[in-house]
């Protein structure tokens, strides 16, 4: 046998099982973003680098993309997400796209990581954005958003949790234990990698960036301040907001929560599984100066980010994921011999009209080996039509589920499925 040829490291098959969870997921995300208004839009997937390096960070723009020439040496990406796509768009017709804007999207995305359970290099990512209002009501909402996305696919509050700060309050707070200006973004880095390195190691990471062993311990007494919040007008009219959503059970401040990336400005947020593994879903917050970085005038904006692969295993690690999902045919119909296919296809054609899913046998073979491929697709309905039955218009009807076979009249076919198929999926 020859070798098969491999997939690309990084990268992921969807068979028909795994697409069905896919789907499964993703229609969710999309009752919930059009639910709250939102309208689905989408970019390009290869953009020019210098796009990511207007404000994405330097380690996303140096590390994890993956960059290369085209011919005419323009340093082009496989984008490695989507906001400063979005802010590009909003940029190019500023003045003809209504604002305040709604716009979700959920497509493939690339970063040069390192592949490991719930780390691949390919991967799909649900964006959702509200652009054009710096009112702290379009923080709760989109916080909103995500709380009901993760209610719905049946995680509870106990499971996973969001966690809420504010850039503002945490730049006023640092400047009560004398951390200068424009040490500020690096601080915000070590904030960020907290709880991602050892106390040695994070300690030694903060005097590096040139802060001072008391300038540590004040930040660490920051961090643990679990009270901080009620020092920002703005977190205090979030938590008061957020109430109205129904999902405050979903939602609790974090001041070790200041998300990474160089362009978020006010209130950060991050989606955690609570205990195991303890996996960060999802992650956004407002970046009021984006769209300026890209050429625009400037417009406030808020929105969040999530991955298809960490979600999908804390989904299947909480078993809330359905059994049966995707769309299987229903009913199988037989073909009894080369003479018969065509009855057979205009009885498939039939019941496809109905509203069913049906598949018709590829070829004319022995009933035990059509009834066997049934079985191997999980299909409950097998139609049989043979000569004897083709000849007084009848027609065979096997439940494979139950065994069942019952013999009727063609024009009682539709109602006899309906028996065996109480309830479409």
């Amino acid at each position: 046998m020859a070798d098969i040829v491999r997939s690309v490291k990084g990268t992921r098959d969807f068979y028909p099982d795994e697409m069905a969870v896919r789907r499964w997921m993703f229609d969710i995300i999309r009752d919930v973003s059009t639910r709250f208004g939102y309208q689905e839009y989408d970019g390009p997937c290869l953009e020019f680098i210098d796009l990511y390096a207007a404000k994405s960070g330097e380690e996303l723009v140096k590390e994890q993309a993956f960059v290369f020439s085209s011919p005419g040496d323009d340093m082009l990406t496989l984008r490695p997400e989507l906001t400063p796509t979005l802010a590009r768009m909003v940029a190019q017709r500023q003045y003809e796209i209504p604002l305040p804007l709604r716009w979700w999207s959920i497509g493939p995305f690339w970063r040069y990581e390192n592949p490991q359970r719930g780390r691949t290099r390919e991967f799909f990512q649900w964006n959702i954005d509200l652009v054009g209002t710096e009112a702290v009501a379009a923080d709760a909402e989109i916080v909103a958003v995500a709380a009901s996305f993760l209610k719905e696919t049946g995680l509870s509050s106990e499971q996973v949790q969001i966690f809420v700060n504010n850039r503002r309050l945490m730049d006023d707070a640092l400047s009560t234990i004398d951390i200068a200006k424009e040490l500020r973004p690096d601080v915000f880095k070590v904030v960020d990698k907290l709880d991602k390195l050892s106390e040695k190691e994070w300690r030694a990471y903060a005097l590096e960036i040139g802060l001072t062993e008391g300038q540590v311990d004040g930040l660490l007494n920051l961090v643990n301040d679990q009270d901080l919040w009620m020092k920002s007008d703005e977190l205090v009219e979030f938590f008061k907001l957020i109430k109205i959503f129904g999902v405050e059970d979903y939602i609790s401040y974090n001041p070790k929560v200041i998300r990474g990336l160089d362009y978020y400005t006010g209130t950060v947020f991050e989606a955690f599984e609570l205990g195991g593994a303890s996996r960060a879903i999802l992650g956004g917050g407002r970046y009021d100066n984006l769209v300026s970085d890209v050429g625009g005038n400037r417009l406030p904006g808020v929105g969040f980010a999530m991955g298809d692969v960490v979600i999908e295993l804390v989904l299947r690690d909480a078993g809330v994921i359905p059994e049966k999902l995707g769309h299987k045919p229903q009913i199988l119909v037989t073909v009894f011999d080369e003479t018969l296919l065509s009855e057979s296809l205009k009885i498939a054609e039939e019941i496809r009209l109905a509203g069913y899913r049906a598949a018709v046998y590829p070829e004319a073979d022995k009933l035990g080996k059509q009834f066997k491929y049934a079985d191997k697709l999980d299909i409950s309905v097998a139609v049989i039509l043979g000569p004897d039955e083709l000849k007084e218009n009848l027609v065979a009807v096997k439940n494979l589920k139950t065994r069942d076979q019952v013999t009727i009249g063609r024009g009682e076919l539709l109602s006899q499925i309906e028996k065996f198929l109480p309830s479409l999926p």
